[in-house]
């Protein structure tokens, strides 16, 4: 598996990515242009399009928000446990002032970073990218979907 860093960090995952979405996407666009060809079908195949666009945006709503949702819970988690090891103080305390963005941008710095960085982070509001781009030694996360 290749090093992850600033980079490479996006996952994509192929079935859903480079096989469902093109797909879908060619059969929204026969579905327009064979409205557009067939006008005494026309209704018919512009409702066969709203429902391939229904699915297409169902399927990417859906795929998404369960496992985000609790990754994203897992991420405060497992940085409140980290930074609580590192310094013996809660991060709860600061969090408030961190984004969810910066939060999981934080997930990729080390161990050795991460307090100096949340703290950084946390009072001159650094951007989700101003924190991934200051990461000297990059955590990798495998797992992120």
């Amino acid at each position: 598996m290749e090093k992850q860093n600033y980079q490479n960090h996006v996952r994509y995952y192929p079935l859903h990515h480079f096989i469902f979405y093109p797909v879908a996407g060619f059969l929204m666009g026969l579905c327009i242009y064979f409205s557009s060809q067939y006008q005494e079908q026309q209704l018919i195949w512009i409702v066969m399009s709203s429902v391939v666009f229904l699915v297409i945006w169902l399927s990417y709503m859906l795929r998404q928000h369960y496992a985000l949702i609790n990754q994203d819970r897992i991420v405060r988690l497992e940085l409140r446990f980290r930074y609580y090891l590192l310094t013996k103080k809660r991060l709860e305390l600061i969090e408030h002032k961190l984004t969810l963005k910066q939060l999981l941008a934080l997930r990729f710095a080390s161990d050795e970073e991460l307090p100096e960085l949340i703290e950084e982070a946390a009072a001159i509001n650094l951007s989700a990218k101003e924190i991934k781009q200051s990461i000297k030694n990059w955590t990798p996360d495998y797992m992120r979907v």
